[in-house]
């Protein structure tokens, strides 16, 4: 699939930052949280969706930049845009040091290692509950959130910052998938023998897929840490392994935009349903249910598919 064209990225990204001044306080709130999680959508969908590596262990590279840049700003009193870095730097490593084990491996088994590393990585931040506080968690202070002389809990400043990483995040996936290496990354996806016979060596593609998403997914940690002061066992969980799979199928894997879409309709799926009803899960199941019968390769996939071609 391509990445689509700039123009419609910059219109969505245009949309978000009026969002700063005309939605109401529930909703502007709202998106801070979903611009973040938005971010480490667009990194599993790197891995997913462009090079076809289904993964059920980013939960955790998420809590490496969730954990790396609590630790750096309240143990080593790093200021926030370095606690951002070293979380992010967390993240990627982290993915790195997974793939070199995870990729000798591929399809179910590959599922299969991933989940039980993110596992391991659960278990170990329980273990670890002198320093982590387990499923209490770390509750950073105020201190700690204080980026420049502004307050990051304060939602006025926090959603230009989340919009700001969203964005880059948002440009550089659109340039990556297509670049050279993007349709190489493609091809992998494609057809992994094809791809081998033209040169290219599968470990290392794959590798840097999965690095890159890592590092996403820590750059996500890393900013929900810091934007919200928390950093806790819940968080590593396999729930948010399953949840960016989730946000991508439904918005259109292999689609730049998707897993935005993905993760906002997700977001307010859950959030109406709960207000409707404690059985929650079952009428997000009915809706995902129904998407994937009418449109199994997402929104914006299926209507790529019938034509919408300017669709990124």
């Amino acid at each position: 699939m391509r990445g689509g064209g700039l123009l419609p990225v910059a219109g969505l990204l245009g949309v978000l930052a009026a969002g700063q001044w005309l939605l109401p306080a529930y909703h502007h709130a709202n998106l801070v949280r979903i611009m973040v999680l938005a971010l480490y959508a667009t990194g599993y969908n790197i891995a997913f969706g462009y090079t076809g590596l289904l993964s059920l262990g980013h939960a955790l590279f998420f809590a490496a930049g969730l954990y790396g840049a609590s630790f750096a700003a309240t143990l080593a009193g790093l200021p926030p845009g370095a606690a951002l870095a070293a979380g992010t730097a967390a993240g990627g490593l982290a993915a790195a040091a997974v793939g070199v084990l995870a990729l000798r491996t591929a399809g179910v088994a590959f599922m299969i290692v991933t989940l039980m590393f993110a596992q391991a990585g659960w278990l170990a931040i329980l273990a670890l509950g002198p320093w982590t506080r387990g499923d209490e968690g770390i509750v950073l202070p105020d201190a700690a959130r204080a980026l420049a002389g502004f307050d990051l809990s304060d939602d006025a400043v926090r959603y230009p910052l989340a919009l700001a990483l969203f964005a880059a995040g948002l440009l550089a996936c659109l340039w990556l998938v297509r670049s050279r290496a993007g349709r190489v990354m493609v091809a992998m996806r494609e057809n992994e023998e094809r791809a081998r016979m033209l040169g290219y060596d599968p470990f290392r593609v794959k590798l840097a897929a999965l690095a890159i998403s890592g590092t996403y997914a820590g750059a996500a940690g890393a900013a929900y840490a810091l934007m919200f002061g928390y950093a806790g066992a819940s968080l590593a969980s396999v729930q948010y392994s399953i949840l960016p799979l989730l946000w991508v199928l439904v918005g259109g894997a292999g689609t730049v935009a998707g897993p935005f879409v993905g993760c906002l309709l997700m977001f307010y799926l859950i959030d109406y349903a709960s207000s409707l009803t404690s059985a929650t899960l079952l009428l997000v199941g009915l809706a995902l249910l129904v998407l994937v019968l009418f449109a199994p390769r997402g929104i914006l996939g299926t209507l790529r598919e019938k034509g919408v071609r300017w669709l990124p």
